[in-house]
């Protein structure tokens, strides 16, 4: 071994031995991830370059089985990567991929239309696969376009783009058809604007495609796009449309008599029999030209005279012209010697002298016009009829008490007020002013003053009031009872109260007789020399009462206090 490689290993052995643990282990995770990129960067280097078959991912997994199955079945090697992209491993093979899937249909959704050109070798397409690319891209990108609207869950398109003829009258139209499938709940099928968008997205996309030549169908068969037999519909729609505007105006007009009218009555003594407003829906233009005069100094606002000019026109433009002859005139001869041609009648005037003079004066005015286009409103109130009735008031009758007059049944009795004729007369002239009334369109509008029919509403009210009468006597006898009795309660409690008082008084009365006989007795011994022998309890309530003999001599305000508490209680 030669002595270098000796000393290297030695200094690297000696410089390992003097490594701590930790750098040793640093040192074996460098090398091990050096070679691990070595390893992968030779493993991909390896491996074949492939080529994408369409620059758009399948996420459907039922689309990328079909994909693979085709593939398959024509033995084109191809792989799929984890984005969902297939590859193939050459580009002669995506291309016949590619071919494969176009024939089969089997395009990924997002597909860019422009990748049948932009992923094709153009140096081995002819015209014709040009063309047949160019309508696989509009059919393409018109049912991208069509199934991204909001009513549109699925779109196929077929475009027929017949070749271009020399003659015009040989040249075939472009056609196409759609067949969509609506989103649940979507009413693209019944409405016609939405119908007419998508018509006119097919026919701006292609070039000499006509509406007649494009049918629209869903999946159940019905053409969408056929507009012949919507005549009737659309003139029933525009009359529901008309009837909608009449109720609406007819709504109008009547909260605005109503609100107007509630205000001076109450809203339940006014109701409108019949409202009816004969509507002539017609949209009319007229055009009218106004000449007016010239004005040539305007008025001053600032003087308290009119300083206003005007004219009816002004001159644009004159021509004058003057003409005068005298003279003989020209009288035509025919060749030396030969006699003239002129009439016999005229030969007598050839020498006479005439005289003649022409004043001819042009002047062209220029006035002022104005062109006026007015566009009418789209309906015409020919005739309104209204027929509204208001209800008098009805007034309680009271006796000289004060109380309601009740008839028999529990019925309260009533007097009806009607209306004024001024009032109404008034009332008459508010609701003309509200719903435009003329004459001239022979308007009928009626005001009329009947009463209402009022049983119901007053046998409830009645009732009602029967209730609360009965409710205000069950409560005043409530009352009265509840009265009486807490104020017996009271007296027996008072008179209870009185007779335990008398009965107390009367005990302790002859408590303190019994005491002082007892003490008197005692006394008496006492002076006789007699000893008497005393019960315990009478000994202690003999110190009780000394003790308490005491406390009144030493403390008279608690004694005072004590009683006034005690009598209190009782």
């Amino acid at each position: 071994m030669p002595e270098w490689l000796t000393n290297f290993f030695t200094k690297v052995k000696n410089l390992w031995g003097q490594w701590t643990i930790t750098r040793k282990i640093i040192l074996i995770g460098i090398i091990a991830v050096v070679i691990a990129a070595f390893v992968m960067l030779a493993t991909v280097s390896s491996k074949p370059t492939q080529v994408m078959v369409f620059n758009a991912a399948v996420s459907d997994e039922q689309l990328a089985d079909r994909i693979s199955t085709a593939l398959d079945a024509e033995n084109i090697p191809h792989s799929r990567a984890a984005d969902g992209i297939f590859y193939a491993q050459d580009e002669a093979t995506a291309r016949r991929a590619r071919a494969l899937l176009v024939r089969e249909d089997l395009l990924p959704g997002q597909l860019d239309p422009w990748n049948f050109f932009t992923n094709m070798d153009r140096w081995t397409l002819t015209d014709f696969d040009r063309d047949v690319n160019l309508q696989l891209a509009l059919k393409t990108n018109l049912e991208q376009h069509i199934s991204a609207l909001n009513d549109v869950d699925s779109a196929k398109v077929s475009l027929v783009i017949p070749e271009i003829q020399l003659f015009v009258d040989d040249q075939k139209p472009v056609t196409a058809s759609v067949i969509i499938q609506p989103k649940p709940g979507s009413d693209i099928s019944q409405n016609r604007n939405k119908i007419e968008g998508i018509v006119k997205l097919i026919q701006f996309a292609v070039e000499g495609l006509l509406a007649e030549n494009i049918t629209i169908m869903d999946i159940s068969g019905n053409v969408l796009n056929d507009f012949n037999g919507l005549e009737d519909v659309d003139r029933l729609d525009l009359t529901s449309r008309m009837l909608r505007q009449k109720k609406a105006l007819e709504a109008q007009y009547t909260a605005s008599i109503l609100q107007s009218l509630s205000n001076v009555f109450t809203p339940s003594r006014v109701d409108i029999v019949n409202f009816d407003i004969d509507l002539e829906f017609v949209k009319k233009e007229i055009a009218t030209q106004e000449h007016f005069p010239i004005t040539m100094k305007q008025d001053d606002p600032n003087t308290p005279y009119s300083e206003l000019e005007v004219v009816p026109s002004i001159v644009r433009s004159r021509e004058n012209s003057s003409e005068n002859f005298e003279g003989t005139g020209f009288n035509p001869e025919g060749p030396p010697g030969q006699e003239g041609q002129t009439p016999p009648a005229y030969q007598d005037l050839s020498n006479l002298v005439g005289h003649y003079e022409s004043n001819k004066n042009i002047e062209n005015y220029e006035i002022n016009v104005r062109n006026i286009t007015e566009e009418k409103s789209p309906y015409i109130i020919n005739r309104i009829s209204l027929g509204m009735v208001i209800d008098g008031t009805w007034e309680l009758k009271f006796d000289d008490k004060g109380e309601p007059v009740v008839l028999p049944g529990n019925m309260r009795e009533r007097v009806y007020e009607p209306v004024s004729p001024d009032v109404l007369s008034q009332a008459l002239d508010v609701v003309k002013g509200a719903v435009g009334y003329s004459r001239a369109r022979n308007d009928v509008v009626t005001v009329e003053n009947i009463p209402f029919d009022r049983s119901e509403q007053f046998r409830l009210d009645d009732e009602a009031w029967m209730k609360k009468r009965q409710m205000q006597r069950v409560v005043l006898w409530s009352i009265i009872g509840v009265t009486a009795v807490i104020f017996l309660f009271v007296v027996v409690r008072l008179i209870s109260r009185q007779l335990e008082k008398r009965r107390r008084e009367r005990e302790e009365e002859l408590a303190r007789q019994h005491q002082a006989m007892r003490e008197q007795a005692l006394r008496n011994a006492e002076e006789d020399g007699i000893e008497v022998e005393m019960s315990v309890h009478e000994r202690a309530r003999i110190e009780m009462q000394e003790n308490a003999k005491n406390m009144a001599r030493e403390h008279p305000e608690d004694v005072a206090q004590l009683i006034r508490t005690w009598l209190a209680e009782e």
